[in-house]
């Protein structure tokens, strides 16, 4: 990651309480940017954000991305070079059961989000964090393009395409091409497959159900053990919002457009196969079960094509989905035997952008 361009950069991060959002603080801290943040409380106990003390390295604002004002004064009061929204009520299930919420939160959250990024003088690059879900899901054995149609069967999926929808109708609203010269802000927006890695504790997300269970010794239950999905690490997605971000502040209009960040479809693998390495790695007390309970409809089969940040981005995922469970079983490990979870996130970090240890 180039440390020369993100020092003291000013970047305005929404969601940073969260999962990923915590590891993308403590990754631009260490980058050297100036980071902002906007968020609720963190939605786990406990929660990556408190335990390793992202609180102390951020100017941290609680606040709602539903409150337009709060959000804008929140902003206004950082003065970025860069936004990143990550902000969402990112759940499947739980928008089936608060479905207003989801889309409260995630389609208008998305508008105050731009409304706020006009009053900015000086925001130069904007990244809406959506998801893989946001296509219409067809059940193909390919990876979806960017170019391919929205949708989404369930609320969470379908708030994600209104977000893109969002995202496109600001962009070409107020921060065209044509009119680049004028207003200088670049917008786009990132898909990313399933994210798994240290510090999740998300409720119904396989690999957090399975680090709880493993935690206390359980059985882990498992829900659709032959849904497919892109799993990937959460640095992989998160360096690739990062060179968005760069290239969008440097090249302007050239990088707007959508953008997918998935792994290599060979990490395309099913919920039972991730669950069973889990197992194995874990060791023999590790076990699980098949959950033959009703649930509400998931995607069973989902891929992402990353041919355009590969070609143009020059991204490309560094760790395949072996080292991914490697690596958020040594973090639960570390978690477990009290490691400094500050240091034991600055470690992965550093090994992930360490060319030599990918080589």
């Amino acid at each position: 990651m180039d440390t020369k361009f993100w020092n003291g950069k000013r970047v305005f991060i929404t969601g940073h309480t969260g999962f990923k959002g915590s590891w993308l603080s403590i990754w631009l801290n260490a980058l050297g940017a100036k980071v902002a943040g906007y968020a609720l409380n963190p939605p786990t106990v406990p929660s990556l954000f408190d335990i390793s003390k992202i609180g102390d390295n951020v100017k941290s604002t609680i606040g709602d991305v539903r409150d337009g004002s709060a959000l804008s004064s929140a902003m206004l009061d950082a003065d970025p070079d860069i936004v990143i929204h990550m902000a969402a009520q990112p759940l499947v299930k739980e928008s089936y059961r608060l479905p207003q919420e989801t889309y409260a939160t995630n389609v208008m959250g998305t508008v105050h989000l731009f409304e706020a990024v006009r009053k900015c003088k000086n925001v130069r690059a904007v990244v809406i964090v959506t998801t893989d879900k946001c296509y219409e899901n067809r059940e193909w054995e390919w990876g979806y393009r960017e170019c391919e149609p929205l949708g989404g069967h369930d609320p969470y999926s379908s708030s994600k395409a209104c977000s893109e929808l969002v995202t496109a109708a600001y962009r070409n609203s107020f921060y065209s091409v044509k009119t680049y010269s004028t207003h200088g802000v670049a917008v786009a927006s990132a898909r990313a497959g399933n994210v798994i890695g240290g510090g999740d504790w998300a409720q119904d997300r396989l690999i957090p159900d399975c680090v709880n269970a493993l935690l206390n010794g359980k059985e882990i239950f498992i829900r659709s053990p032959l849904a497919i999905r892109p799993w990937q690490y959460v640095l992989e997605p998160l360096s690739g919002y990062l060179m968005l971000a760069q290239r969008l502040h440097e090249d302007g209009i050239e990088f707007s457009g959508a953008w997918n960040f998935g792994p290599y479809d060979s990490d395309a693998r099913t919920v039972e196969w991730i669950v069973g390495r889990i197992c194995s790695k874990w060791g023999a007390d590790a076990s699980y079960v098949i959950d033959k309970a009703e649930h509400p409809h998931e995607a069973q089969y989902l891929k992402l094509d990353f041919s355009k940040a590969r070609t143009r981005l020059g991204w490309c995922p560094r760790w395949n989905l072996e080292r991914a469970l490697d690596k958020t079983v040594e973090w639960s490990r570390g978690y477990r035997k009290g490691a400094d979870i500050h240091e034991l996130c600055l470690g992965q970090i550093y090994q992930y952008t360490d060319t030599k240890s990918n080589s």
